[in-house]
């Protein structure tokens, strides 16, 4: 009676086994049912000979593992596919296992799927060898883990491969492991409160007890990021291929991955997949996942990222609010101050970036980790990404899932062009505190006035946009405000040109997007963000071209707003004295627009307009 399966009232719960016996309840009610499992799990001891037959449906009942037979009702016939008047409790088990259902949950001991190409001796769990399955015969949609090794890692990847929802059981069971580390960290902080006298053994156990309810939120939390993650990646499984298959290089090179051991895909494995357009699954990004984590974990610790100041409040997100507020610096003070830092910030870069986010932002800009982890946290911060993404974590079930991680795309797209954009453009090794203050102020700034800075047609794409995301369920603001961030993300290139030219901001601003929208820049890049590049190098080509285009928009609106004017009236001015040139580079960029694009034609229109920015 797994408290997982008490986690919903309207699970119609049709059959179970354990050790001992088997449940069959052919048409529950899951109202009832789920005050009888309850009822049971509250029980000292119990067992499923303890459920009320009264609540059985017909034709089901509670059978022992060790009766020769068992008699097979009507209804066990059409549930469980079984022929013939009775049939033996191995066989009943394994028709379960194979029944179509919606979920499939493992909270018990024991391997009970393997893959085609497995045989039970490779399993190695002899005493279910009579009743395991292979994912030929699983029919559920989902399967769910309370338990461990409930299936082989190749079963997995062969259940993900025919569209099965399923994740590795480390993923599953997660909440475990951290709420066992939470629970340590917390009495390493509270044991120097007592040691100062401060506290007493008695008053810190009611104070834990106290916080039990946060420290199950913070843990729950965790999954919650790393289950989004997943479903982030698995949406672009088949373009991130090539930066899944550099990450899993990078490893192997360290000695830190051996790919046979983890049921990963070879070299000449990937090839394949990627002309047979296919990504890795979802439990194989899972392993990665770890991996990236670790890696990036032990890359931080040795590094000077953690001693920051600013990331100190890592510190206050990993820990209960009460114990924050109540002894701030038996927090400030840990022991295992860096490595709570360290922990923090790679869950949050991986979380939020996915596995590949280093390997990619490595590979786009040459960047160290240390410098790649302040940029992050001038990304996060500056735009304040972290309170975005609670807002839309509170629309679960409230829009359609569909939807709503196409908006967590949208943000992770936005985090990793902005990384980029801050180590291509920003010192990010030290001194986050007055960086982060200094663009999430300019930011605000603009966000605040952009209805005001953006020209006719751009105002009416964020308008247009507004009215979908309202329309498939967004609160009017959050609507907004996710509409605008097509033009928003481009505020780290206005700040800079204000901050070099001395011009105000909102002038800048002004400049900049008139200037984009006299060559369609902010279309083109959208457009160009949209396509879809599975080859690793033409991916990074984009990469390197829309950069090149911001540069070139940056230094004309400089050019323009040291001349004195702003928006369309210094653009009227510029076009007097280069009417030309500039309308020629419109012509070509408009023939881009409105044709299909590609990254050698993109390529052409950032060289054209990089030769009108030295004009």
């Amino acid at each position: 009676f797994g408290n997982g399966m008490l986690l919903s009232q309207k699970i119609r719960l049709l059959a179970a086994f354990d050790h001992r016996d088997i449940f069959i309840d052919p048409d529950p009610d899951p109202a009832k049912s789920f005050a009888e499992r309850k009822r049971l799990f509250e029980l000292p001891r119990s067992s499923w000979k303890d459920y009320n037959p009264k609540l059985i449906a017909k034709g089901g009942g509670v059978f022992s593992r060790a009766d020769k037979a068992i008699p097979v009702s009507a209804e066990m016939k059409a549930l469980l596919g079984l022929s013939g008047k009775t049939a033996t409790p191995q066989d009943v088990m394994k028709a379960i296992l194979s029944a179509k259902a919606d979920l499939l949950w493992f909270g018990g001991i024991g391997t009970y799927v393997r893959s085609p190409q497995e045989t039970d001796d490779q399993v190695g769990d002899r005493a279910n060898d009579a009743i395991r399955i292979s994912t030929d015969d699983l029919r559920v949609t989902a399967v769910g883990e309370g338990a461990n090794l409930g299936m082989t890692q190749l079963a997995r990847i062969a259940f993900a491969r025919k569209d099965g929802r399923v994740n590795s059981d480390a993923i599953d069971n997660s909440a475990g492991v951290n709420s066992s580390d939470l629970e340590v960290n917390i009495k390493i902080a509270l044991g120097t409160v007592v040691r100062a006298g401060e506290l007493t053994i008695p008053e810190r156990n009611k104070f834990l007890a106290s916080m039990t309810e946060d420290v199950a939120g913070l843990c729950l939390r965790n999954n919650y990021l790393q289950t989004l993650a997943l479903s982030l990646d698995e949406r672009r499984a088949r373009q991130n291929l090539g930066f899944a298959q550099r990450l899993m290089r990078g490893l192997e090179k360290r000695g830190k991955l051996d790919r046979d051991v983890e049921n990963l895909p070879s070299d000449a494995q990937i090839a394949d997949m990627a002309a047979r357009g296919i990504g890795l699954t979802r439990p194989e990004t899972a392993v990665l996942l770890a991996y990236a984590k670790i890696d990036l974990y032990e890359s931080l610790l040795a590094s000077s990222i953690p001693d920051d100041p600013y990331l100190g409040r890592e510190l206050g997100r990993y820990f209960p609010p009460a114990l924050s507020k109540k002894y701030p610096d038996a927090i400030a003070n840990h022991r295992l101050r860096r490595e709570i830092i360290a922990t923090m910030l790679s869950n949050s870069m991986i979380n939020r970036g996915g596995p590949t986010f280093l390997a990619r932002v490595r590979d786009e800009t040459g960047a160290s980790v240390d410098e790649i982890s302040g940029a992050f946290a001038l990304a996060r911060d500056g735009f304040q990404m972290t309170a975005l993404n609670t807002e839309l974590d509170k629309l679960d079930n409230m829009i359609g899932g569909r939807l709503q991680l196409e908006l967590y795309a949208e943000i992770e797209d936005l985090l990793t062009a902005s990384v980029v954009w801050f180590l291509r453009n920003e010192d990010t090794t030290g001194g986050l505190a007055d960086k982060v203050a200094h663009f999430q102020k300019g930011i605000e700034t603009i966000a605040r006035a952009l209805d005001k800075l953006l020209p006719p047609a751009f105002r009416n794409m964020v308008e247009r946009r507004r009215e979908q995301l309202v329309s498939g369920g967004l609160p009017a603001p959050l609507a907004g405000h996710i509409a605008g961030l097509l033009f928003l993300s481009r505020a780290p290139d206005i700040i800079r040109v204000a901050d070099d030219t001395g011009a105000s901001l909102l002038a800048a601003a002004e400049t900049f997007y008139a200037i984009g929208e006299m060559f369609s820049i902010g279309p083109l890049i959208r457009q160009a963000q949209d396509l879809r590049l599975d080859d690793y190098y033409e991916r990074i080509a984009l990469s390197r071209t829309i950069d090149a285009m911001s540069v070139a928009q940056r230094r004309i609106t400089a050019r323009l707003v040291q001349g004195g004017g702003k928006g369309a009236a210094a653009i009227e001015k510029w076009q007097a004295s280069h009417g030309t040139v500039i309308a020629r580079v419109r012509s070509a960029l408009e023939e881009l627009n409105q044709s299909e694009l590609t990254v050698a034609k993109l390529a052409v229109a950032a060289g054209l307009f990089a030769d009108l920015a030295r004009d």
